[in-house]
C-alpha cells in the first residue's frame, strides 16, 4: 500500500515555473514507477510524465517535452517524486495528480494502482 500527497500547485503567469512534489509513504516506494497526470475541467485525465523505479528511465507527453522534467528521490526518509514545470502555458492549467504502479513505466490511467488527491495548477495569460 502506498499513500501519495501532492503539493506545490498554485497560480503562475504564462512563461513562469512551478515545481510539484509528491510525497509517498508506505512500503517499497523504491520498487514503484511514478507518474504525473493532469485533468482539466471537462476533459479526461491525461498522461504528463513518468519515471521508472530506479529513475533511469523517463517518458513525457509530447505536449510537455522540453518544458517539464520528472525526477525522484528514493532516500529512505524522503521518498518524493518531483515535476519541474518551466515555460508554462495557459493550456497547462489543470489538477495534477501523481500515481504509482509496480516497477515499469506506463502512460495510461488504468495502469496505475495508487493516486494522490491532486494539486491545482493555474496558468494565467
Amino acid at each position: 500500500q502506498v499513500q501519495l500527497v501532492e503539493s506545490g500547485g498554485g497560480l503562475v503567469q504564462a512563461g513562469g515555473s512551478l515545481r510539484l512534489s509528491c510525497a509517498a509513504s508506505g512500503r517499497s516506494f523504491g520498487s514503484y514507477a511514478m507518474g504525473w497526470f493532469r485533468q482539466a475541467p471537462g476533459k479526461e485525465r491525461e498522461f504528463v510524465a513518468a519515471i521508472s523505479w530506479s529513475g533511469g528511465s523517463t517518458d513525457y507527453a509530447d505536449s510537455v517535452k522540453g518544458r517539464f522534467t520528472i525526477s525522484r528521490d528514493n532516500a529512505k526518509n524522503t521518498n518524493t517524486v518531483y515535476l519541474q514545470m518551466n515555460s508554462l502555458k495557459p493550456e497547462d492549467t489543470a489538477v495534477y495528480y501523481c500515481a504509482a504502479r509496480p516497477i515499469t513505466i506506463r502512460t495510461m490511467v488504468k495502469d496505475y494502482d495508487y493516486w494522490g488527491q491532486g494539486t491545482q495548477v493555474t496558468v494565467s495569460s
